[in-house]
């Protein structure tokens, strides 16, 4: 991990960008690598995939991650120049009916430590478990060489009102697992899945040590909404709100 990115976990005001875990369109994961890098963004999260790795080294001196469910799939996006490595990113999977369970990820956090003993690892803990399930998970990852634990939760919550409180809803389930496990690990946080710029900053209040949004910046049909998204994002985690914990 470069210093910049050291500096911003320790500011708590981390900005991770997704592109997708199963996007391999090199179009749209050039705009939303541009976006990043053009809106300030901290680094940014493609497919491990290591043609996607090298184009993205060409627009951006951003920190690359990439991020996979198979661990040998990092080998060549590392060989290719990827800072640092995810196993997660699971939302696209509930949609196809399948799941990962606590045992599994820790299964692939060990086999990817395995491979790459060095490189920085951010493991997802899945929302599908119960919170205390996702405490102890985490506390496991860790001890197993997880360097940032990352948490979900957007694709399954059903807000019930539209605009800010919609917002506060679709976040609620991945804010709440900041929390809990921000409280008991030692290393950073990220707060991901249904983040908006109205969320992220109660996920650094909530414990985070930073945000990963996808969807809100992807699916956006213009490069200049992108990065205006992004820069809204970025200016999001610099406001402070107290929790008291």
């Amino acid at each position: 991990m470069n210093f910049t990115l050291e500096r911003a976990f320790s500011d708590r005001r981390v900005l991770k960008v997704i592109s997708g875990l199963n996007n391999f369109d090199s179009n749209r994961v050039a705009a939303t690598v541009k976006a990043a890098h053009h809106g300030g963004a901290s680094f940014l999260d493609i497919a491990a995939d290591a043609d996607l790795v090298k184009m993205a080294k060409q627009l951006t001196d951003l920190p690359i991650c990439v991020s996979a469910v198979e661990p040998e799939k990092f080998l060549k996006a590392v060989a290719a120049g990827a800072d640092l490595i995810e196993i997660g990113n699971f939302d696209s999977f509930y949609a196809q009916g399948i799941r990962f369970e606590a045992e599994e990820v820790l299964a692939l956090t060990k086999q990817t430590r395995a491979l790459l003993p060095r490189i920085a690892l951010s493991v997802t803990v899945p929302h599908i478990l119960t919170l205390d399930q996702q405490v102890q998970l985490a506390e496991e990852l860790v001890a197993s060489g997880a360097d940032i634990i990352q948490t979900e939760g957007g694709t399954s919550s059903k807000p019930q009102n539209i605009g800010s409180l919609g917002l506060i809803e679709k976040a609620a389930p991945t804010l709440a697992a900041a929390y809990e496990i921000s409280r008991v690990v030692s290393v950073p946080v990220l707060c991901a899945s249904g983040i908006s710029n109205v969320t992220a900053p109660l996920a650094i209040a909530a414990g985070a040590a930073g945000v990963g949004v996808g969807s809100a910046i992807n699916q956006l049909n213009s490069e200049i909404a992108m990065i205006a998204a992004v820069r809204s994002l970025v200016e999001a985690i610099g406001t402070k709100v107290e929790i008291n914990r």
